[in-house]
């Protein structure tokens, strides 16, 4: 059986590895990931946006080799999804033509916010490690 350790070390792997993805994911299904029409290269912001979710996806997976020595890390991964998620589903409820988000990325944001909570919770990991 995979011990609480091990699955946040997957999650941080799986949730880092997607935070690279964000790009394709933009391509595949444009209404739930990015928040301009055309190419995702079209929008300068959104660019600066996959940026910087590539780069915390790459901090994500190194993270996966020690949890414990990453704890503010993992921390700030939670707190900004949450955050993010929060902002994007009441912009996106209040606009019809980005109701695609609800099922999108305001999920996933969420979905990584309670899970990494969570495991670093049951792991005794609080904000000083």
């Amino acid at each position: 059986m995979i011990g609480k350790y091990s699955l946040l070390q997957i999650a941080l792997f799986v949730f880092g590895l997607v935070s690279c993805l964000l790009y394709p994911l933009s391509i595949v299904w444009p209404s739930g990931w990015s928040w301009h029409a055309g190419a995702p290269m079209a929008s300068h912001y959104f660019m600066m946006i996959v940026g910087v979710y590539a780069t915390l996806g790459v901090f994500l997976m190194l993270a996966a080799r020690n949890p414990a020595a990453n704890a503010s890390l993992i921390w700030f991964a939670v707190v900004s999804s949450a955050v993010h998620a929060l902002i994007m589903a009441v912009q996106a409820a209040g606009d019809p033509m980005q109701h695609g988000h609800l099922l999108g990325d305001v999920p996933a944001l969420l979905m990584v916010a309670v899970v990494l909570g969570g495991l670093m919770v049951t792991q005794g990991r609080r904000l000083s490690a």
